[in-house]
């Protein structure tokens, strides 16, 4: 194992002597959906226009094949599936200020659709799902939300179809762990719902700014009512 292997896994691990109480988050599969924010190739595929940012994150916590474990767990599980898309329009790229994030993804052309009433080139375009998830949010049954437009759930319906199919507990995951998943879970705390967070079914961007993964997970620590790996997380979705 190399020495940033070694330094990564140190920083990432959880404390040995928490300060905070554990919340004791039980699911409950009568009442609780798996959300899934942004699966879509611009994120996830080395083909995407965000993998050199994105890219060593995903591998690292082997976030696709986790991703796809939760779906399939999920659904057998049959409980509530909800995605939360990205996606941008051409009307979106004349707004008149963003973020530095919101800059970068407009310039490169990220979660690109020729228009909200069109899928003229969205196929295999990066604003696409992930192939390998297509059989899972494509069945009929899974929530497709309206698209959030910058990192919360605040522009879209996807609380209102929660709340609308029964739910009050979500398990949270996707893109991307500092940015569209943390601002997820804030809403969804404060609109009432228990939230945990798959801590290896996200990533974070790696830049000079910082490890945006480390940030999201100290902050998880802090706010989420649980926390929990891909592997727990499949065992407590065993009907």
């Amino acid at each position: 194992m190399s020495h940033d292997s070694i330094r990564t896994a140190a920083e990432y691990a959880d404390p040995t002597e928490p300060a905070l109480p554990d919340p004791g988050m039980k699911l409950d599969l009568s009442r609780a959906a798996l959300v899934v924010i942004d699966p879509q190739i611009d994120f996830l595929s080395p083909e995407g226009v965000s993998w050199g940012v994105f890219g060593k994150s995903i591998v690292e916590h082997d976030v696709v094949n986790h991703l796809g474990q939760l779906f399939a767990a999920a659904k057998g599980a049959g409980i509530t599936v909800a995605v939360s898309p990205h996606y941008y329009y051409p009307c979106d790229h004349e707004w008149h200020f963003g973020g530095p994030l919101e800059k970068v993804m407009h310039s490169i052309c990220m979660f690109d659709r020729q228009g909200p009433l069109t899928l003229d080139g969205f196929e295999n375009s990066g604003a696409d799902f992930m192939p390998e998830f297509k059989p899972y949010i494509l069945d009929g049954k899974t929530i497709i939300a309206s698209p959030h437009k910058v990192y919360g759930p605040e522009t879209n319906d996807l609380a209102l179809q929660l709340r609308k199919h029964g739910v009050s507990q979500v398990i949270l995951a996707g893109m991307a762990a500092n940015l569209c998943v943390e601002s997820h879970l804030r809403e969804l705390l404060e609109q009432g719902f228990e939230v945990a967070v798959v801590r290896d079914a996200t990533a974070g961007p790696t830049t000079p700014e910082g490890d945006g993964y480390l940030a999201a997970l100290i902050n998880y620590r802090y706010i989420a009512n649980a926390l929990w790996t891909t592997a727990q997380t499949l065992d407590y979705l065993k009907p």
